[in-house]
């Protein structure tokens, strides 16, 4: 299974940019990095990916708390590439792109090849004509566990944001 890592970070020193070589090719340095990734349209290739993205992303940036909420969206999310984008197609790819700012806030990009879709069109999942439905809450998931999303370019990107712990009323 070939996932493909690229990061990029730009810390200015007086010598330019610097990086550090991680495991799998990650790049990153502190204190903020932006990771641009992709992985196979394969139903098999999403729990690696994740489980990997997310260790990464725990141990080289500027995350701070409970990863379960970020885990769950980008599972729907890249299942929801795969699947409905680019219909398991073995030629295109999943791409992610993360970001991660000072502020500890953290945007999530996930991209398939695919022709895209209308989410106005996508049928509420709590309708009652829909509660029995075995498909159709993957939308609803990732918007109760990031802060923000939408999707661009035609729906075949999803931007996810979620802000740090701190920055979140008291419930």
């Amino acid at each position: 299974m070939a996932f493909r890592f690229i990061v990029s970070f730009a810390q200015l020193s007086p010598r330019g940019m610097r990086e550090m070589d991680l495991h799998k090719g990650w790049k990153v340095g502190p204190p903020y990095p932006q990771f641009e990734l992709s992985m196979p349209s394969e139903i098999s290739a999403i729990s690696p990916f994740v489980d990997d993205f997310i260790e990464r992303m725990k141990e080289y940036t500027c995350f701070n708390g409970d990863a379960s909420d970020i885990e769950v969206a980008l599972r729907e999310a890249i299942a929801n590439a795969v699947l409905h984008g680019n219909r398991e197609d073995p030629h295109k790819r999943v791409h992610l792109s993360f970001r991660c700012e000072p502020t500890g806030e953290l945007f999530f990009v996930v991209r398939d090849e695919g022709p895209g879709f209308d989410p106005e069109k996508v049928p509420d999942p709590l309708a009652p004509e829909n509660l029995d439905a075995e498909h159709g809450r993957g939308i609803l998931m990732m918007k109760s566990y990031m802060d923000h999303v939408h999707y661009d370019r035609g729906g075949t990107e999803v931007h996810m944001h979620k802000k740090p712990p701190s920055a979140k009323p008291a419930r």
